[in-house]
Parts: C-alpha cells; structure tokens; sequence
C-alpha cells in the first residue's frame, strides 16, 4: 500500500495570513467568504478578493478549500446558491461543507470544487464516513475528540479513496465537534453561527 504525505493544510483568515501560509510551505489553506463561514471574526475575503486569493495560491501551487461549515437557516437558504456560485467562478479547490442540504447544493452549484465534510458534521465512526463517501464527498475531516486508534479503524473500514483529515493544532472545543450552546448561553454569541466567545 502506498503511504501518501500528509497534507499540511493551513488557516488563512485574511490576504496576509493567506500569503505568509503560502510562502512558507502550506500544501492547502482553508478560508471563508463574507457569508457562511463559522469564522465570523476572521477578515475573509470578498467575492474579488477570493478570486485573486485563488489565483495567487495556485501560481505557487496550493489549492484552496473554502468553508461554508455554517447550519444555514431558512431564510438563509436561498442566498447559498449564488455563494457557491461565486465559489465556482473563483476556481477554489474544494468547499468545506456541514449540513447535508449544503452539501448537496454544493454538489450543483460549485460542481468543480471537491466536497468536504466539515469537522462540525460529527464524523466519529467508519459508516458515516462511508455514507458521505456515497453521497458525493471526496474528504472527511473528522471529529476532532477521536483518539489515534478510532482514527486507525476509520481509516482501515472506510473507502481507500476517501481522503480523513483530522485536526493537529488549534481550537479543540470541549464539546461534541464544536456543537456547544455554553458561548451563547453566556455571552449570546453562538457557536454553531460561527461567533463563539470560546468560555471553554
């Protein structure tokens, strides 16, 4: 079996993060648009600023993934369409994705960009990995409370072909993959909207 190097994929909140991620050595960097993206309090990039984001990383040879991890709302629903479109149009590599009926748009609407199961999706066993497998995703990016052995047997029972990510460094939330309401119930801000106030 060949053993593939593992990808180092890096934040890049804003143009700046993004070109000192790029320049020293990131093989991928994940970064939102204006709208939903869980990183509210990131600079993210506007529609013309993701365009030359997308290009400037890919001259240097990295790919792009960008969120839309958000649990969209109703009223939200019928403003996604015209994001990804706009995912689309800048040539990002992959979306990184949440909730189901995202990920389904996704799959219509930016239809060059690799889907990718957000860690806020929850993914702690070998069978969901392998129903987003059949659903379209080509990446996992499991939940972040997995010790190294759930990851092992996830990785042995799940489609060769289905990329894991896991996290290595960061904000590791104490609650189940991020889904907390102890920000919201302190502060007001919530978690699952992309502005936790991190009481944890």
């Amino acid at each position: 079996m060949e053993i593939k190097k593992p990808e180092l994929l890096a934040p890049a909140g804003d143009l700046e993060r993004l070109r000192m991620a790029v320049l020293y050595g990131a093989d991928a960097v994940y970064l939102a648009g204006t709208d939903f993206g869980m990183r509210a309090f990131a600079g993210n990039f506007s529609p013309e600023g993701l365009t030359g984001a997308v290009a400037f990383a890919h001259a240097h040879g990295v790919r792009v993934h960008c969120t839309v991890n958000t649990m969209p709302r109703n009223e939200e629903m019928d403003r996604l369409p015209a994001h990804l479109e706009v995912l689309e149009a800048a040539g990002v590599d992959a979306v990184i994705l949440a909730d189901l009926g995202a990920f389904q748009l996704a799959g219509r609407y930016a239809p060059h960009a690799a889907r990718h199961v957000s860690t806020q999706a929850g993914v702690t066993n070998y069978e969901a990995a392998r129903a987003w497998h059949d659903l379209g995703a080509s990446r996992v990016i499991l939940a972040r409370e997995l010790s190294l052995e759930e990851i092992r047997v996830i990785r042995d029972k799940a489609p060769p072909d289905l990329e894991l990510e896991a996290f290595a460094h960061g904000a590791m939330c104490v609650s189940y993959s991020g889904r907390c309401l102890l920000s919201n119930y302190m502060t007001g801000r919530d978690s699952s909207r992309g502005a936790c106030a991190q009481p944890c």
